[in-house]
Order: structure tokens, then sequence, then C-alpha cells
């Protein structure tokens, strides 16, 4: 039986272990190898907090090198109900800097990412240690995103004799966006501070834009055996150069280091998938949805006090129930504020189009200044409901209880709001980007726009809202099929995971 140890920063399995579409991811894709035969360990920080998880139990302890130090960290086995899966957390106070059960912290704008990358860079070298000192090294090491960066380095520049020598190590981007760069010195936050010894090996380790500074994220896509991105389109897109002028998001900067790995054989697109569950979400009645809601008071943003909404909603159902769930982030909320003619913003557009009939729901927290801005539309339009954080329990109850999904990410890798709309027969409308594309068909699954600029881009928002609204209102029947039709798409993980193990783990 192969083994793969998948590590990452984020894990669904665990409450509270995600943030983003990552921890879907983790939680998933394990699944979906375990059922094919693959023995599966998951390893995360616990960040202070999930090692005390219920039925925790110390597994080993590892010595780790960081910092011109040794360090003793320890690994507790978490349980997790009915699962084939292995899941390990690592814990260590470097890992919780700020205070247990943080899993990304915000730094001032003079040092970006300085906390987590000191964190990930310890976490780091944990596992490398844990590889280094196992009876048992995986056959395959599955890292992702840039906060497991530097164990390929690790690897490259460590012990010939070491058993992490001849592990294969796949790396999975999931978004480009974020990258991991920290100056080389001069920081305590930086690689001469956690690693001096690969202060030599600088040019595998340097971004290509900051010639003082180390990128994680490029770190892996150098050395690691294996890339992948998580859909086909995205995999393309990334070989491009970003070009802010038509609202394009491609390599970020490593547009040629991808376009090399590609041109090698080492980079691929694989599609996420999604957990079909044979019992689902049932839809709400409008008055309980409502009450869903009231109970979140805390988070809800409106044009008048709480209580006072709820009371004048409760006399009248909305005739459409627009939704998004998401983070409030550059990447997936600029074109709701991009300006269009005749409105300030796109989102103003979409609710004085709908009108009174129409009740749109976002939920979703991020970054502090775009989340004021979806803060004060809230305030000043009736037909707009934010609710500003987000309730592991709640997006269930809103994809089965409302009409129409809006997703008009700039870039989307691959996107997993989307696939659970459609699995709850909502339609989205989506831009055509990255799994977005590749995952929603026009007028057939849902509602597909694109634009040469970003202005382009939120004008034809807006008309493929109009269109689905006019849809949904006029030709009830043609709605129906387009819902149906949505219901029925399949991205499965059965198939995600025959993918990987084919084309990224190699296994004979």
């Amino acid at each position: 039986m192969k083994s793969v140890w998948l590590v990452a920063s984020e894990n669904g399995a665990f409450p509270g272990g995600k943030v983003g579409g990552v921890g879907d991811v983790v939680n998933d894709l394990p699944l979906a190898l375990a059922a094919k035969g693959v023995r599966v360990r998951v390893i995360t920080p616990s960040y202070g907090k999930f090692h005390r998880l219920h039925g925790s139990m110390l597994f080993r302890k590892i010595t780790v090198k960081f910092a011109g130090r040794r360090y003793v960290a320890t690994v507790y086995q978490v349980p997790v109900t009915n699962s084939p899966v292995a899941q390990f957390v690592i814990e260590h106070p470097l890992l919780s800097p700020n205070g247990p059960g943080q899993i990304y912290v915000s730094d001032e704008p003079d040092r970006p990412f300085a906390t987590d990358a000191a964190k990930f860079a310890f976490f780091n070298a944990a596992v490398a240690a844990w590889v280094n000192s196992s009876q048992s090294p995986p056959d395959v090491l599955h890292l992702n995103d840039w906060h497991t960066g530097l164990i390929p380095a690790l690897r490259e520049f460590g012990d010939d004799d070491a058993p992490l020598k001849s592990v294969r190590i796949v790396f999975t981007i999931h978004n480009l966006a974020y990258q991991g760069i920290r100056p080389f010195e001069g920081d305590k936050s930086s690689l001469q501070a956690w690693f001096p010894d690969l202060l030599q090996h600088a040019s595998v380790l340097r971004d290509p834009r900051y010639d003082n500074c180390v990128n994680f994220m490029v770190t892996a896509i150098r050395l690691a055996d294996g890339i992948n991105t998580v859909s086909e389109s995205y995999a393309q897109e990334i070989q491009r150069p970003s070009d802010p002028s038509t609202g394009f998001s491609g390599g970020e900067g490593l547009e040629g280091e991808l376009a090399t790995a590609y041109q090698q054989g080492r980079l691929v697109g694989i599609l996420n998938g999604c957990m079909y569950p044979e019992k689902t979400e049932q839809p709400l009645a409008w008055t309980g949805l409502l009450q869903q809601i009231a109970l979140r008071r805390e988070i809800m943003n409106t044009n008048r006090p709480p209580a006072e909404w709820i009371a004048e909603k409760e006399k009248k159902q909305p005739r459409n129930l627009l939704l998004s769930i998401g983070r409030v982030a550059d990447q997936k909320v600029p074109l709701f504020l991009e300006p269009v003619k005749g409105h300030a913003t796109a989102l103003q557009a979409i609710l004085d189009d709908c009108g009174p009939d129409t009740l749109f729901i976002m939920l979703g927290s991020g970054e502090k200044e775009l989340e004021e801005r979806f803060v004060e539309i809230a305030r000043t339009s009736s037909n707009f409901l934010y609710l500003r954080g987000y309730v592991e329990d709640l997006p269930a109850l809103l994809y089965a209880s409302t009409n129409l999904f809006l997703m008009p990410s700039s870039f989307e890798p691959c996107g997993i709001s989307q696939m659970l709309s459609m699995r709850a027969g909502q339609p989205c409308v989506v831009h055509a980007v990255g799994g977005l594309k590749d995952t929603v068909e026009d007028l057939v699954t849902g509602f597909v726009f694109d634009g040469a600029s970003p202005e382009d881009q939120a004008e034809n928002f807006v008309a493929s809202v109009r269109t689905a609204i006019s849809i949904k209102q006029d030709e009830p029947k043609r709605w129906q099929a387009i819902c149906a039709n949505a219901r029925r798409q399949r991205f499965s993980w059965g198939l995600s995971a025959d993918t990987y193990i084919e084309r990224l783990y190699h296994f004979e």
C-alpha cells in the first residue's frame, strides 16, 4: 500500500480548521485517496488548539533544528469520526505566536507575512524533521500552497543520507496571489533568521522580482518533483503574465517559472472535486430562513436595526433570493464594487435592477476595507443583507434556500462555492476564469460572463444577473431545466484522486 503525507495550513476535518477552499480540499481529497487504497496522513499545525480536540493522543516528539537552536515539537493524532484518514497536528508555541486558534495573522503593511512566514518556516522544519526521523517515510509528500514551500529546499540542500532525500515531493498551487515573500536577511522574520545555512543557495530560493527576498512559492515550484493547480484552465492562465488593465490575473510574477515547469512536464491541472452526500440539506421556508439569520444578529448589517429588519422581511417573501459566500478579498469581490454606467458599483446596479422583490445575501469576511464597503451599501439598501463573518453551519442552509449564486471572481484557481451551489440545484453567475469556466456552462448549468477590461466585466456581470432573473421570472420551464442541469453535475473526487495518483504521484 502506497503512502501519502498531505501537508497543509488548513484542515476542514477539524471544527474551525479551515479558512477557505484549501481546508475543503484537505478534508475531501484524502478521503477519496483512501477509498483508492492509499494510506493517507494529513498534517497541519495545531495552532495551540487542535491538539486539544476530544480524543487527541500524543503520537511522538520530534527534534527540530530551527533558528540556530534545537526545539522539541509534539505530534498529536486527532480522531475524526468514521474517517479512514490519519489526522495529525504538530504543536509548539512557535506555531501560535499570537495566541491559540489563529491560522493566519495580519501584519503591519511594512512587514507583510512576517508572523505567518516565521510560523510556517518552523512548521516546514518540523515536517522535514519528522520525515527524517520516521521509520516509515511516505512514498509521496504532498505539499499545499506557500505555507509548505520551503520543505523542497530542506530536502534539496539537506543531508544526502536523510530519508527525506528519497521521498517524492509534489506541490499543489491553490492561489498564486499569496506567495510567502520575506527578506533573505536583516529581519527576525527572514531566511537568515530561520535557516542560515540556506543563504548559500539563495539563487534557488530568490523571488524573481525582488533580489533580496526569499519566495516560499517559487522555491517549491523550482524544486518539487511534480506541481499541479486545481483546474485545467488555471494551469494555462498562470503561464501568462497578469495584466491589471484587462483584469487578467495570471502568474503573478511567476509565469516564467510556471511555463518552464509545464514544458518540463512537471505542471498539470487537476480539477478539484465536490462531495455528494446521500442526504443533502433541505430548503427552509422563508420564515425558517429568517429565524436562522436572526440567530446571527451580531454579524448582520442592514439598513435598519436587525430586529426591525427581520420584522419587516417577515411580512413578504422576496420573489428572488440571491446569494454570495466567500472571502471578502481582492480575488473575489472587486467586480461587485466596479463602477458601471449610471451606478456607483455593479452591486448597486444589481440591487436597483432587482428592486424590492429581491433580497441579496452576502456571507463572508476578509479585508477590512472591502468589508466596510459592503457594510456601507447594506446600510443604505433595503434589499441587501451583509453577514460580516463566517458561520460554519449556515452556508448549507443558504445554498439550499436561495435561488441564484453570484461568483464574479477576478480569478479562480478552481472554486468550491459554485460546486456546492450547483449541488443544491442553484444556478450560478460566474466569471469565465479558471475553474469557474471549467465547471459552469452558460445558459445550460448557469450563467457565464467575460469582458476585455474590469469595466466590461462589471457591465457583463450585471447583464448576466439580469438575464438570469428574467429567465427565472418569465420562462419558468427553462429556469427549472437550468436548475436540474446544475443539480445533475458531478465533479467527482474519485476521478480527481485517480488523476492525482496517475499524473502527480506517479504510483506504479
